[in-house]
């Protein structure tokens, strides 16, 4: 839930306040970035968040909730805050973003909208595009090896062991354990477990004195 301050939603039920979005960039090397897109520079917990440099309200759209949410922006690249060497070296890989409503009149009040983390950021023809990811994507992502009776390595890659001369001349495998012994004499690489019983076992019926059953017990 959003902890707007008292304050804040005071100023905003009188129509006092003056709102303006705010982003916050904190790199994994710790540099802090941030940007608005108020008219003029605004210094929000001593950070200085530009005008007219990086991201705008209305290039952004995001989904939260129990989703695992997504945010999207685009941007004009800036020599003094994006550059392209910098997104280029994946300076900003990996990134926490935060989104901010503030009142630009009193940058001390203000309710963070949005946080996430900067999954993928590249540049064209002097524009940036960033894809944030929420807090809940991680729970989307496998993580460590996943159980299969197929080899799950890349033909010819550092964990299949093939020689890529080799792999270029069959093409490309069919992943299966006779076909990594049988074609490549390869199976002290397989990276899959043959073992493991396929959905043809699920369907299988007993074997009675030499016949299926037809699933009589």
């Amino acid at each position: 839930m959003r902890h707007v301050p008292d304050e804040l939603a005071a100023r905003i039920e009188s129509g006092a306040a003056s709102l303006c979005h705010v982003w916050r960039v904190r790199r994994v090397d710790g540099t802090v970035t941030g940007f608005t897109d108020h008219d003029r520079d605004l210094t929000v917990d001593g950070v200085v968040c530009r005008a007219a440099s990086g991201w705008s309200a209305g290039a952004a759209d995001g989904s939260v909730g129990l989703a695992a949410g997504s945010f999207s922006a685009v941007g004009a690249l800036d020599d003094a805050a994006l550059t392209e060497a910098d997104i280029a070296g994946g300076l900003y890989d990996g990134a926490s973003v935060e989104v901010f409503r503030v009142d630009w009149q009193r940058p001390d009040l203000r309710v963070r909208l949005w946080v996430g983390t900067l999954a993928r950021i590249r540049h064209e023809t002097g524009r940036f595009l960033a894809d944030v990811e929420g807090p809940l994507a991680a729970l989307e992502r496998v993580v460590g090896r996943t159980y299969g009776r197929g080899c799950n390595a890349v033909l010819g890659d550092r964990r299949c062991g093939v020689d890529a001369a080799a792999a270029a001349e069959a093409g490309g495998c069919d992943k299966r354990w006779a076909t990594c012994v049988g074609v490549f004499g390869n199976g002290i690489n397989f990276r899959g477990f043959p073992g493991i019983p396929g959905d043809d076992f699920l369907t299988a019926s007993p074997v009675v004195g030499g016949r299926h059953d037809g699933g009589r017990r």
